[in-house]
């Protein structure tokens, strides 16, 4: 086993692990105490991924916690890089809300959630994740994407307990709409299986859309079974690096709709360049995921 540490007070802006893993960014991390998304925090627990990335070759089993003022992480390989990657621990945050612009709904957000970061997740498993999303609480899309990777992602042994691996396309691709209805995915299932194994065959991939620029992104992901605009932004925003997209789900239309009339343009484009200047452009998507998770929660 490897383990490590990282000081909290070495981080710009801190670190709120359990706002940043339960404000509905990403549903690729699971609690040791089952209680994920349950709507309040556990100290003493342990949050855990399984990933792969440039930082290694086969898929890591990765466990973290805040205790003490640090960030204390476990893994089955050298993990620091990874983490730091996952959890956005590089990004400075004193000065992404220094920057913001002077506005009474994000003052309050930033204030009452400071320490949230945004996540870098997978690309492929952001996308599924997000296309699971449609009509559904925080909650529900959790359990759906744990059942996946429980029922085809490859299984890993750490430290006496079995995690599993996110499925990989061909490994989800191989999955049967009947399948995943049976799962509980309901009419997402033909989404899912269509959008893998586009991406098993070659056919796109998410990552195709890092370095394009942001609205060619969103248009170029919307080719997936499954997904439009909004879905596309989450991707974006949640694991490519976009960090000006606001996806426009339901509580930032609300928003709009009760502090920002004038930025209501009609269409989900227009709409969202106006939102996004009003939001500060560069992390706009900062703001919204602030908005998003403060608006929420009622905090």
């Amino acid at each position: 086993m490897e383990t490590g540490t990282i000081t909290l007070d070495g981080l710009s802006g801190g670190l709120d692990l359990y706002r940043t893993l339960e404000s509905g960014q990403s549903y690729c991390w699971r609690r040791s105490d089952g209680e994920m998304y349950g709507g309040s925090p556990a100290p003493d627990a342990w949050y855990h991924t399984v990933v792969r990335g440039p930082e290694t070759d086969s898929d890591a089993v990765i466990r973290v916690r805040v205790r003490d003022g640090h960030l204390k992480w476990e893994s089955t390989v050298d993990a620091e890089p990874l983490v730091r990657r996952l959890l956005r621990l590089d990004d400075d945050l004193e000065s992404i809300v220094a920057a913001a612009p002077d506005d009474p709904l994000l003052d309050e957000a930033y204030a009452a959630h400071r320490g949230m970061r945004l996540v870098e997740d997978p690309s492929f498993a952001c996308l599924i994740s997000f296309i699971c999303s449609a009509q559904m609480r925080v909650g529900r899309i959790h359990g759906m994407v744990s059942t996946l990777a429980r029922e085809y992602g490859d299984p890993i042994e750490f430290d006496g307990d079995v995690y599993h691996a996110f499925p990989t396309p061909p490994q989800l691709a191989a999955a049967t709409e009947a399948e995943l209805r049976d799962l509980g995915l309901g009419y997402r299932a033909p989404y899912v299986v269509r959008t893998a194994k586009m991406v098993a065959d070659g056919e796109a991939h998410p990552e195709e859309a890092r370095d394009l620029e942001y609205e060619q992104a969103r248009e170029y992901l919307t080719r997936f079974v499954g997904v439009g605009d909004k879905v596309a932004d989450c991707v974006l925003l949640f694991s490519l690096g976009f960090d000006e997209a606001v996806p426009l789900d339901t509580w930032l239309k609300s928003a709009i709709e009760e502090y920002y009339p004038d930025c209501d343009r009609g269409t989900y484009t227009a709409t969202s360049r106006a939102i996004r200047d009003r939001l500060g452009g560069e992390y706009a998507g900062y703001a919204q995921t602030y908005i998003f998770h403060h608006l929420r929660t009622g905090e």
